[in-house]
């Protein structure tokens, strides 16, 4: 089933009087959404013990958790000691999963640095082929999925064809489309639902009809300049992109369930319910 719901707590959320993510499952489910995305982006300063709690009030709910795998994450980079440290950032992810009865996690793959983009794939995809192979004989891909997200900074490895085809590694990736994030990146090139199906079909070939008809989504409206990504915005705003529409009308053409996550500056909840709101309204 198709899944709306915020990367997050809303400013509208704590201004209510609520101070703990503890809260927020049932603060959603009272707004009929039924996803969210718990955040590591800056490390996972969480306990297993408050992981778990939380996981529990989301289960109880029925609000379907994915996770988002700290920034830090650069398959590209040339250390060896980097590599280490990536792979346990993703590693340690997987842990708090299934400490938040979460099933997927979703991470930046790399960035360009000071070699070229060529190389820097290269090295990502060959990185990522021994490390979910490793994974995989360990038998922890079992019921989750790892989901490498489009990026929306021209130094960021990251466009749609890049993690569609990182996918075809293992059957137990998908993508993350990032609309606003591909949005910057093609200086405002989403603008019809023609625009979303070519994206659509490009994964349905690479990777099959049914990880294409569960991809993660994250959408919001993204301030952009020459070199891609600047800031979140809301909703409200009025210049930049992408709209929601054409991107409800390809997903219900298609007849693609994904999970879609608001990742907007502050009202990610209220336009998440906007977001479901088209999209039923179809």
């Amino acid at each position: 089933m198709i899944r709306f719901g915020p990367s997050g707590n809303s400013v509208s959320f704590y201004e209510e009087g609520h101070k703990k993510t503890l809260e927020a499952p049932k603060w959603l489910k009272e707004r009929n959404l039924d996803a969210f995305e718990y955040s590591f982006g800056k490390g996972y300063i969480l306990s297993s013990e408050s992981a778990k709690q939380i996981g529990d009030e989301f289960k109880k709910e029925g609000i379907a958790m994915s996770i988002h795998a700290p920034y830090f994450i650069n398959f590209a980079n040339p250390s060896e000691e980097m590599y280490e440290k990536t792979k346990g950032y993703i590693r340690t992810g997987i842990k708090f999963l299934h400490l938040m009865s979460a099933d997927r996690l979703i991470f930046h793959t790399a960035s360009c640095g000071k070699t070229s983009r060529e190389e820097a794939i290269a090295l990502t995809r060959a990185r990522l082929t021994q490390f979910i192979d490793e994974l995989d004989k360990e038998g922890l891909l079992n019921g989750i999925y790892l989901c490498p997200e489009t990026m929306g900074k021209t130094m960021q490895i990251g466009t749609y064809k890049e993690i569609i085809d990182f996918c075809t590694i293992n059957p137990r990736l998908i993508p993350t489309f990032d609309f606003g994030h591909i949005n910057a990146l093609t200086q405002g090139g989403l603008k019809t639902k023609e625009d979303y199906k070519k994206i659509f079909s490009y994964c349905r070939e690479k990777l099959g009809e049914e990880r294409t008809k569960i991809c993660h989504i994250h959408f919001s409206k993204i301030e952009y300049g020459g070199k891609g990504e600047i800031r979140h915005l809301n909703f409200d705003d009025n210049k930049y992109g992408p709209d929601f529409q054409p991107l409800a009308e390809a997903i219900k053409e298609e007849n693609l369930t994904p999970r879609i996550i608001c990742e907007s500056a502050g009202n990610m909840a209220e336009d998440a319910a906007e977001m479901k709101r088209i999209y039923f309204n179809l």
